[in-house]
């Protein structure tokens, strides 16, 4: 656990690379008990370890992570969904890989604080993704599973942060709520000496994640011709899921329903209902 911050991006990356992400204990269970029937020899596939891994966007990393650093150099297409790295591992070794996890839960057991912290942001994560998934169905965009998969990461670096710097990530927590004026980014590099969405681009570089997934993730990107729809997906997913945290009376979801309703053709009315109805 670090508790004084690192003093540079490749400080941090080269520190949090090499940790091991815990996951969900509901994962750890749930992958146990598919491992259970797997030896007993029950119809275990793909589709239903991605079913478990999906839910948790912690494995869901740990999964992309492990598959991206042991890309055979055979391999010219990026592994761009979490079914698809199952089914590159195969289903033995995934079990086999992924047979003793250490969980959120025990790590953050004497940090009551940084468990509460991490799970809010893991709410986050979830709702994002659900926002993202409905944007590009409604958008009939074939990438919808990558887009959902690159909502539920995109905070990925503050959900580590948490897990291996309860104590920082709490001071930044401190910080916002102290000033409600004080940017995000700018509490991070206040506290951590690097902001948290860099960070994350050099984790996802490292582990060498598909390209695809980390143009999505890039905020600092406006993303070329092709690519720029799937990145406003994603960005106004994450933004809504932010904004509606507590509700829908932000004074910032004005703007964000009148610019998906651009990315979705349709009225700002129109636009409110159906984020209330996907929330549903």
């Amino acid at each position: 656990m670090l508790s004084r911050p690192l003093p540079h991006l490749q400080a941090w990356t080269t520190h949090l690379r090499d940790q091991p992400i815990p996951v969900l204990e509901s994962t750890a269970q749930a992958l146990a008990e598919l491992a259970r029937l797997e030896e007993e020899r029950a119809c275990v596939d793909a589709a239903m370890i991605a079913r478990v891994v999906d839910a948790d966007p912690l494995m869901t990393l740990r999964l992309m992570a492990h598959v991206g650093c042991r890309r055979s150099v055979r391999q010219v297409t990026d592994v761009e969904t979490v079914t698809a790295s199952v089914m590159l591992m195969g289903i033995d070794p995934f079990f086999r890989e992924f047979a003793a996890l250490e969980t959120i839960e025990s790590r953050l057991a004497p940090e009551p604080q940084a468990l509460d912290g991490l799970q809010q942001v893991l709410r986050r994560a979830w709702r994002a993704a659900h926002f993202a998934q409905a944007f590009a169905v409604h958008r009939m965009d074939g990438d919808a599973p990558v887009l959902r998969e690159a909502a539920l990461l995109h905070d990925f670096a503050e959900m580590l942060l948490w897990c291996h710097a309860p104590a920082l990530a709490l001071e930044i927590r401190s910080r916002l709520a102290a000033d409600v004026h004080l940017r995000s980014r700018a509490a991070q590099q206040e506290v951590l000496n690097v902001d948290l969405g860099d960070l994350e681009q050099e984790l996802m570089r490292c582990w060498h994640l598909p390209q695809l997934l980390i143009q999505l993730t890039n905020d600092r990107a406006a993303g070329h011709a092709l690519v720029f729809p799937q990145v406003r997906t994603v960005r106004l997913a994450v933004r809504v899921a932010r904004h509606s945290e507590t509700g829908w009376d932000n004074a910032a979801l004005p703007d964000d329903v009148d610019e998906v309703a651009d990315l979705l053709n349709l009225s700002a009315p129109a636009t409110l209902r159906l984020l209330q109805e996907i929330e549903r």
